[in-house]
């Protein structure tokens, strides 16, 4: 297919994620969608047999471009098949997710008619139908991270005085479904890649909305997010990336603006969360990186 002929790259990173790519892919070849579209997987170093699984199951008519890597992290990986990509349009989807039958179809159409918006994102449900707070975010200042390191509300940063099923404009989404025209991408950059894992959607759409582009949130249509099958297969791992994560995006975006010893206090907190969490943790039989 001609480069200018497909609509839509859709990047799927798979880290062990064979059983999470069983179900999802039958979900977007099932799409109901006049759009073209092409599916990059790249595999970052699965021991589970991902690639020649997905080798044998494609042959041709639901083609699957697959690239091996090693597991440098979600940023990077994602950033090998966005530079393969053909698409005018890139989605950014997590392996652990599913599709509706419609939700490309929206969420393409809602692009080409809003010229304005640069990335969006659809309403992601968890398994048991409630939203999957993550998926339309404010940006972190210093009064909502403060509440979210001490454990206290994120009504503020998880917009949760705003109506779900409204369409409306935010500062973020989150990498499970993030679709971005190509055009922004080639006028912000890539995903940063001092994120290893987490932080790097929240950076992408700072960088967007610094650009003049808007993030939009358009629940018209939905996923379903078996969340965690990435994270939770390195717990302990994860916890850290995540934590440094917020250290990452809080240097780059908000250092400069405040004196040392606030931005001291901030380093503080993170690391007290994060140890205060690996215990926590311990002691769990369930684990997990971060709450709703």
């Amino acid at each position: 297919m001609e480069k200018e002929k497909i609509d839509l790259s859709i990047v799927i990173l798979s880290y062990n994620s064979k059983a999470d790519l069983a179900r999802l892919l039958p979900s977007v070849f099932g799409s109901e969608t006049k759009y073209s579209y092409e599916v990059i997987v790249v595999d970052n170093g699965s021991s589970d047999g991902t690639p020649d699984w997905l080798i044998s199951l494609f042959d041709g008519r639901q083609k699957v471009i697959l690239i091996r890597n090693q597991n440098n992290g979600f940023a990077h990986g994602n950033n090998l098949g966005i530079r393969q990509a053909q698409g005018k349009h890139i989605l950014i989807l997590n392996p652990d997710t599913e599709f509706k039958p419609d939700t490309l179809q929206t969420m393409l159409e809602f692009m080409e008619t809003n010229p304005d918006v640069g990335i969006s994102t659809c309403k992601v449900l968890l398994p048991d139908g409630k939203l999957d707070l993550a998926c339309r975010r404010r940006f972190p200042n210093l009064w909502n991270s403060f509440k979210r390191l001490i454990g206290l509300s994120s009504a503020d940063y998880n917009m949760l005085d705003t109506d779900e099923d409204q369409s409306m404009e935010i500062d973020s989404c989150m990498g499970a479904f993030l679709l971005i025209r190509k055009s922004v991408i080639e006028k912000v950059g890539l995903l940063d890649e001092k994120f290893f894992m987490y932080g790097e959607d929240l950076d992408w759409c700072w960088r967007a909305k610094e650009a003049g582009y808007k993030v939009w949130y358009y629940p018209k249509t939905s996923i379903t997010h078996y969340k965690g099958s990435a994270s939770l297969k390195t717990p302990f791992k994860a916890l850290k990336w995540f934590h440094g994560a917020m250290w990452i995006f809080y240097k780059k975006h908000y250092k400069n603006h405040y004196p040392f010893f606030l931005n001291w206090l901030v380093w503080l907190g993170i690391k007290i969360r994060l140890w205060i969490l690996i215990i926590i943790n311990f002691f769990r039989s369930e684990k997990f990186v971060s709450k709703r």
